[in-house]
């Protein structure tokens, strides 16, 4: 059996956990790939609003197993929150949820480096969210980390004194002031390790292998956004993972040829956190409309999201790379009630006009080039069935499948997963 395979296509925050919440009674299996508690999916449902950083948005289904790939990072700290988070609801979390051996973990003085580091950079930095995931993906790459499975080893906690030796040394070369407790901060992980431990630890690549076999049917969970991808995104303002398709084949040991459906999600407009390039930013009171209409803050930072109008540039680009069969709109409720709603067609440049993603995105050197698109103003949000949806919304639709070339299978006029229209 093939792997659906579902990610978002802007700079994250697209609505990837409603969605995936939405598509798991379709599925078996719901395994995240990459990123770690970086991510923040949030799903809504039965007027309770509920956030996941690490722990696949399939959570809520009893039907379905959920696993967390050897691509994802993570911290048994914030792990230990949110399955205490999700007590409440009577979920079987250790039966149901499964973590593959290979995935490395986020360590407390990985968490240091990552503030110390980004202190380092001034007014240089990168909007970070200090979770730790960058230092954590450099000790992978860098053949250092420490994963999932070495905590069953009965030596593991030398390599982790000899790890962690290695980071207190590393902090001094920053050179800022960093206040902590790492005899605090390791009682906190030591804690939470052990509830991590109580989950399924398995081998995640033979697991999906054989699942495959028996026909199951998975969905493979990206986190983040196509455009912070590590190669592909708006280099350095990026992740440290690879956000894109590619990344669920070495995030799961899936083969690209096991590869369906790619379900491409964005929003009707564009929205981005942290200091970094943003063509199509709104710096007027349409910008603060939309950020307010749209609740535009991370769900894992809290900080506000900037906004913009939709740029089909970059939207083009990332269904690209990505290989997107089928797109899903979200939040085209935010937009009901402007006269007008702008799409950026092409960037104008010092060489002229380019419909093109180029290298570099820098403001200073690209203007976006729009195209008006009449809006609507009728309230989407209680409209159930497409054939009740206005006329301006579904030509706005239309516009962009044929802009895109690739059908909107799912457009989103709410939060609640109830607030999803097929098409």
């Amino acid at each position: 059996m093939s792997v659906d395979l579902l990610l978002g296509l802007q700079w994250g925050d697209e609505g990837k956990g409603k969605i995936v919440d939405v598509l798991t009674e379709s599925y078996d299996i719901i395994a995240r790939f990459q990123g770690g508690p970086n991510a923040g999916h949030t799903l809504e449902f039965d007027g309770i609003k509920h956030v996941l950083h690490t722990i696949p948005s399939g959570i809520f289904h009893s039907s379905a197993i959920n696993l967390i790939g050897n691509g994802v990072v993570i911290d048994p700290v914030i792990f230990k929150k949110e399955i205490e988070n999700l007590s409440p609801y009577h979920i079987d979390i250790f039966k149901k949820l499964l973590i593959s051996k290979k995935a490395h973990l986020i360590l407390p003085t990985h968490r240091l480096l990552d503030a110390a580091s980004e202190a380092s950079k001034g007014k240089a930095k990168i909007g970070s969210t200090l979770k730790g995931i960058g230092p954590t993906y450099m000790d992978k790459s860098g053949r250092n980390g420490i994963r999932v499975g070495d905590v069953l080893s009965k030596k593991w906690k030398e390599r982790y004194i000899t790890l962690t030796q290695k980071h207190l040394k590393m902090l001094d070369f920053h050179n800022v002031e960093l206040e902590y407790n790492l005899r605090e901060l390791e009682v906190e992980f030591f804690d939470a390790l052990e509830t991590l431990k109580k989950c399924q630890i398995v081998d995640s690549e033979s697991y999906i292998h054989k699942a495959q076999d028996a026909g199951k049917k998975i969905l493979a969970e990206g986190a983040q956004g196509s455009l912070l991808d590590v190669d592909f995104g708006t280099y350095p303002f990026v992740t440290s993972s690879t956000t894109t398709a590619a990344g669920a084949c070495t995030g799961l040991g899936v083969a690209p040829n096991k590869i369906k459906e790619v379900f491409g999600i964005f929003k009707a407009y564009t929205t981005r956190v942290g200091s970094s390039p943003f063509p199509t930013e709104l710096f007027d009171e349409v910008g603060a409309k939309i950020s307010k209409k749209g609740h535009e803050f991370g769900a894992t930072t809290g900080r506000a999201r900037r906004c913009g109008w939709l740029d089909l540039v970059a939207l083009k680009y990332a269904i690209q790379i990505n290989g997107v069969s089928q797109l899903m709109m979200m939040k085209g409720d935010v937009l009901s009630g402007f006269e007008t709603i702008k799409v950026c067609k092409q960037y104008r440049t010092d060489s002229g006009l380019i419909d093109h993603f180029p290298y570099d995105i820098q403001s200073d050197l690209i203007t976006p080039e729009y195209k008006d698109i009449p809006g609507w103003k009728e309230d989407l949000t209680q409209i159930s069935t497409e054939k009740d949806l206005p006329k301006n919304f579904l030509d706005y639709v239309d516009f962009l499948e044929q802009e895109l070339k690739t059908p909107i299978k799912i457009v989103s006029v709410g939060p609640d997963r109830k607030q999803t229209i097929l098409r």
